[in-house]
């Protein structure tokens, strides 16, 4: 049975809010933009007068008003956007409740179901178009295929306020022409990868054996194959049903350069407190860590490996990422981002596998520590108990004033 899945894309999504709640802006060129003195001075998201005139995202503010000196630059305003979020996903319910989110403003929905009573796929997706801009006043790109790949892929060819319909006897044509790029999954690092196989199209990316991608990119190749060949299946959530999560990750762009390793230490400790909650919420524990660095040049390094046991321990995770940025990380530029991420998680259980080299007394007088400071930060607030390193640690974006310490530090 073929299924019929739609990709709906919200088009200049946060701009287009910005829009919507300020009338005014109509007919400008609309850049939404992160905090210069913040060093978040980037492009989030632009208008579509804006895109004509060369704003791209992830632009410096100084360069989008340089492609456009009429631009009008405004800050964020999530809450809004998780407002209409919200109120776009309302429309798709009349539809199906098979709902997947992809972001705030992407969604694939299943409607194999809704097709006796609605209409044809492509009938639905007009349908959806239609009320997002009369109710909501935003717009739409709807991508019509048999599976989400190809609904994705749709769903980007036109812009904004378009559906496109790819079935499985003209996917070829439409599809396979195009650089692999347009993909989903096929980032900057594989599809540099692919061209030095010869690889540039999708169809060449179809045509090639599998077992030769798979050589190359191990399961993943198999992956790309199969979603070339249009033979991607796997189905779309239900509403309310949650993704298995497969990291818990938190990071920052520091307010100045970290020039010492103390200084990297120190957000890394205040990054992983966030982490460890967020572990303690989900009744997960990590087996292994990822730390992210961008230096001042904007050139990222990513750095990988176990933990010594089974944790969901803020401090033990910030001395694992620490010991991991002095094993790996050159220092002969100064830092300007920082992430850390737990990794290869699992479910939490009553019985903790130990670290045959490790003080075992310590590490449990540290869970139950943070067990209390977790207890109180339910009861007073995120921050009210906190590492003594972590207090009044400028270079962070946090702002909040923290009350209370908790000993121990991390160690060179």
């Amino acid at each position: 049975m073929t299924r019929h899945i739609l990709h709906s894309d919200l088009n200049a999504f946060y701009a287009s809010v910005e829009m919507v709640m300020h009338p005014e802006l109509e007919g400008s060129a609309v850049a939404v933009c992160g905090s210069v003195e913040d060093r978040h001075g980037i492009v989030l998201a632009k208008s579509e007068l804006a895109k004509k005139a060369g704003v791209k995202t992830g632009m410096a503010v100084w360069q989008a008003k340089s492609c456009c000196p009429n631009l009008v630059v405004v800050p964020p305003h999530y809450h809004h956007y998780m407002t209409f979020s919200k109120l776009v996903r309302d429309i798709y319910y009349r539809y199906t409740d098979q709902i997947e989110p992809f972001g705030m403003d992407e969604c694939w929905l299943d409607v194999t179901g809704s097709v006796r009573k609605f209409g044809t796929p492509e009938e639905i997706a007009h349908l959806i178009r239609q009320a997002v801009k009369e109710e909501l006043g935003l717009t739409v790109s709807v991508g019509v295929s048999f599976n989400k790949v190809f609904a994705k892929l749709g769903s980007d060819l036109k812009k904004p306020d378009a559906v496109t319909v790819i079935l499985e006897d003209n996917f070829r044509e439409i599809v396979w022409p195009l650089d692999v790029t347009e993909l989903l999954y096929v980032g900057r690092a594989t599809a540099k990868k692919l061209y030095t196989l010869g690889i540039r199209t999708i169809g060449q990316l179809a045509e090639m054996k599998e077992e030769v991608l798979r050589r190359v990119f191990g399961l993943n190749g198999s992956l790309l194959w199969l979603y070339a060949n249009g033979k991607e299946s796997s189905r779309v959530l239900w509403a309310g049903e949650t993704i298995p999560i497969k990291s818990v990750g938190h990071g920052t762009t520091c307010n100045c350069d970290l020039v010492t390793d103390d200084e990297v230490r120190r957000v890394m400790l205040e990054l992983c407190q966030d982490v460890g909650k967020r572990l303690q919420e989900a009744g997960l524990v990590a087996h292994g860590i990822q730390i992210d660095i961008k230096d001042t040049y904007l050139a990222s390094k990513q750095m990988m490996g176990p933990l010594p046991s089974p944790t969901r321990s803020r401090r033990e995770i910030a001395e694992a990422a620490f010991k991991l940025y002095l094993k790996h990380y050159d220092g002969c530029r100064h830092i300007r981002a920082v992430t850390v991420r737990a990794i290869r998680l699992e479910k939490a259980s009553e019985f903790t596998q130990l670290d045959y080299f490790g003080d075992t007394e310590k590490a449990d007088k540290l869970r139950r520590l943070e067990a209390v400071t977790d207890s109180l930060a339910d009861r007073f607030g995120a921050h009210v108990l906190l590492p003594a390193d972590v207090l009044d640690n400028s270079k962070t974006q946090t702002k909040e004033t923290y009350m209370g310490v908790m000993p121990h530090s991390i160690g060179r």
